[in-house]
């Protein structure tokens, strides 16, 4: 799911083989959760952008890896046996330093009371105990999560095909939304795509004919195109892989340095950190949290 959620699917034959050419750039690490994943993040974000292992020694300096990446050479997982290969880490590392003592001991102590304060401001609502643990355990991931929950409700309720594939026309689905309420769906006919890439779906809740009008995200439409970031203007900032809008760092008005992060992209758990190329002030922020972005989208320009 993650390489076709990237684009890859008919290039995954390549990733399999760049999955092993990373794993010895990286020096044959231990792989296990998360390890193994970084070394595919690494392997899918080299497929994408047309990378080979003598490519990032040669231009490593102006790439953007993955977060994943740059946090695995900065120790945040700890120390692999054998320690990092040194001229690699400084490629992917730049100029951050690498962590000289347990990850952990960086860990600032928690006021949750504040926690929930700050979200519940941010996101508009009550929060749980749990919730709020689940935000200080795993930041940016439960605000989108609750993004999720808020516009479509608990999808947990779903079956697991039907929640990553869809129905079928004619396939029907029984749904236990909670004790003693049960829907029974059956999906009859999908129409055409509307200019604003939109599609009705025609479908039965428990024997009732039902139409929605949802979003269809496997369209291109006219109206949700992005403009493209010039690369060779330094000022214009451009989306270096498809996903969506993790998290904001800036505004509109806000002076950065060289290096700054503006803003960090994910897809399928793959983080991406997007940095100023220069200095300037931010004079356009083209995105928000949770936009879907393609590869080279315009971000944020700089003045």
């Amino acid at each position: 799911p993650q390489v076709e959620g990237l684009g890859l699917g008919d290039r995954w034959e390549e990733c399999k083989q760049m999955y092993r050419k990373v794993n010895d750039m990286f020096g044959d690490v231990v792989k296990v959760t998360p390890s193994s994943k970084i070394v595919g993040d690494m392997a899918m974000f080299m497929v994408q952008n047309n990378l080979e292992p003598e490519d990032i020694f040669e231009r490593g300096h102006e790439l953007t890896f993955p977060q994943g990446v740059i946090d695995f050479f900065k120790g945040m997982i700890g120390q692999p046996y054998g320690g990092f290969p040194k001229e690699l880490q400084k490629i992917i590392l730049k100029d951050e330093q690498p962590l000289s003592c347990r990850p952990g001991e960086l860990l600032d102590p928690v006021d949750f009371a504040a926690k929930k304060e700050e979200l519940e401001k941010k996101l508009g609502h009550e929060v749980s105990e749990r919730d709020v643990l689940s935000a200080v355990l795993y930041p940016g991931v439960f605000e989108e999560f609750d993004r999720h929950r808020q516009k479509y409700s608990d999808t947990s309720v779903l079956p697991t095909p039907v929640f990553f594939y869809g129905l079928d026309i004619g396939d029907e689905v029984t749904i236990d939304i909670e004790e003693g309420k049960t829907l029974i769906i059956k999906l009859n006919a999908i129409g055409r795509v509307h200019e604003d890439g939109t599609r009705n779906i025609y479908f039965e809740l428990n024997g009732m004919p039902r139409t929605a009008q949802v979003q269809d995200l496997s369209v291109e439409s006219e109206t949700s195109s992005r403009p493209k970031a010039d690369p060779a203007d330094e000022m214009q900032v451009g989306a270096p892989m498809p996903g969506k809008v993790f998290k904001l760092l800036v505004k509109v008005g806000d002076a950065v340095k060289e290096g700054d992060v503006l803003l960090t992209t994910e897809a399928m758990k793959m983080e991406t950190n997007v940095k100023a190329k220069v200095s300037g002030e931010v004079k356009e922020l083209l995105v928000a949290e949770g936009d879907q972005v393609d590869q080279g989208d315009l971000l944020v320009v700089l003045g």
